[in-house]
């Protein structure tokens, strides 16, 4: 997740004075509003909790009241402050902090702690309420829906709370996974938008696991949902034959045969994203990016509108990072940035092993390039469970967005290094089941992969050292 604090404002006190909050955004969004006095005493609850030399550096106190270019430099420190906080795997994940931004986030949107009705959405566009209070974090929430649906305990960590914005064609876009350090009635109250739904989804890659969830009812009713689902969008696609065998199968209710079905089809459990641009093969390309199957899938339209299809597999990128600007907007009339007329530009970066001795950075702009980050790094989380012989059950139960703890606390993989941005200007940056048997393939288009330019890929050839193929 991207943390930062682009901007400061003066509030008013109780009393009738004055202080200056500093806006705490995550992903490009207000998350709350905080007094310095507030991340000072967070600051040294950690270092009580963790000792001074875990902590990093806070800036100081000042005894006179801050002039203007003092409040600039005291919130870059403290952009500095939280984002280091957050990358680091034992701080980061930590209750104390995670508690500290729930807190502010609800005072800031000043709503108060009671009970209340929250829609979540599945896969089928069917919506369950839950009765939560304001204050329930995104884990109750979940497990509220579980509940509800009758889902067992131990498939609750399959699945996750995504936060979408439905378009008025009917597109989706994912704007995030809820974090657990948000609360999910306040972040879906403040966006004060009918566009913004929270949705149920799996929240695993590996189709081993589909094996799990579908041995309970409920469970597989919730992945035949979304396979349906992702079809009718299509995110994956079908040929005429598939579709009459699809079709065929879902007449007969064969739930499971739908399923194996589906997992045979291209881009099945991929999440998409919304067109953005890259600067591969050439700079300024329109591209669509795809998650899934341990890679981002790339579908190019170059500048001559020739189109052209590949895959990065994870396995074969060194790292990546994920860097936010500032820009002005389209219609601005000058070339400096205020609040008022200028928008975050987000961008995701990975190094990449083309050959064998060829490394290459390949850039996203994207809105949706810390969803594309958290991608990445959860296909990492896998594939390093696996690697090591652990429990999938457990890792998804008890993940955490920037790692992942074995049940004796042991650190099992860290994020990936965020590298200093060449650009300077840029700030640095993972009961009602029976609703779901009600599901048509009525929007289903069929497809003769005519799109499936699969014969210009452009993945690389070779594993990088330390997560290569041949060593998962």
């Amino acid at each position: 997740m991207h943390f930062s604090i682009p901007e400061t404002e003066v509030c008013s006190g109780e009393n009738g004075s004055t202080y200056v909050a500093y806006n705490i955004h995550v992903n490009g969004v207000l998350h709350c509003r905080v007094r310095y006095s507030q991340l000072l005493s967070l600051h040294e609850q950690i270092k009580k909790e963790y000792g001074s030399n875990v902590v990093p550096a806070f800036p100081p106190k000042k005894i006179f009241t801050l002039t203007p270019a003092e409040v600039e430099q005291r919130r870059e420190q403290l952009e500095k402050y939280m984002q280091a906080v957050r990358q680091d795997p034992l701080l980061g994940s930590s209750e104390m902090f995670n508690s500290f931004l729930r807190k502010a986030q609800q005072e800031t949107q000043q709503i108060p702690t009671e009970d209340v009705a929250l829609d979540i959405c599945l896969s089928n566009g069917q919506k369950i309420t839950v009765n939560i209070l304001t204050s329930d974090q995104t884990e109750d929430v979940l497990d509220a829906v579980a509940t509800n649906l009758d889902l067992p305990e131990d498939l609750i960590g399959y699945f996750s709370l995504f936060l979408i914005r439905e378009s008025v064609d009917g597109g989706v876009t994912f704007v995030r996974k809820l974090q657990e350090f948000e609360l999910p009635y306040v972040s879906i109250s403040s966006l004060q938008s009918s566009d913004f739904h929270i949705v149920l989804r799996k929240s695993y890659w590996d189709t081993a696991y589909d094996g799990d969830v579908m041995d309970n009812r409920v469970g597989l009713s919730l992945l035949y949902a979304q396979t349906v689902s992702d079809i009718e969008r299509g995110w994956i696609l079908v040929n005429k034959d598939q579709h009459r065998q699809l079709k065929s199968l879902q007449e007969k209710g064969s739930k499971k045969e739908f399923i194996h079905l589906g997992q045979t089809l291209k881009y099945y459990g991929y999440i998409k994203f919304d067109p953005c641009i890259t600067d591969f093969p050439e700079k300024g390309c329109q591209v669509i990016v795809s998650a899934g199957n341990n890679e981002l899938n790339f579908h190019v339209k170059l500048p001559n509108e020739q189109m052209k299809e590949g895959s990065f597999k994870v396995t074969r990128m060194r790292c990546w990072r994920v860097t936010s600007s500032q820009v002005p907007l389209a219609n601005g009339t000058t070339n400096t940035c205020s609040s008022s007329k200028c928008e975050v530009k987000l961008e995701l970066a990975f190094e990449y092993l083309m050959s064998k001795d060829r490394l290459q950075w390949v850039t996203i702009t994207s809105q949706q390039a810390i969803m594309m980050s958290i991608c990445l790094q959860s296909m990492v989380d896998e594939l390093m469970v696996k690697k090591s012989g652990g429990s999938i059950k457990k890792m998804l139960r008890k993940r955490h967005n920037g790692s992942i703890y074995r049940a004796d606390g042991q650190q099992a993989v860290k994020s990936p290094p965020l590298l200093d941005s060449p650009n300077t200007n840029r700030e640095q940056i993972v009961k009602l089941s029976t609703k779901l048997s009600s599901m048509s393939l009525l929007g289903i288009s069929a497809s003769n992969s005519a799109n499936d330019i699969s014969g210009n890929d452009f993945h690389g050839n070779y594993a990088f050292e330390g997560i290569g193929d041949d060593d998962l």
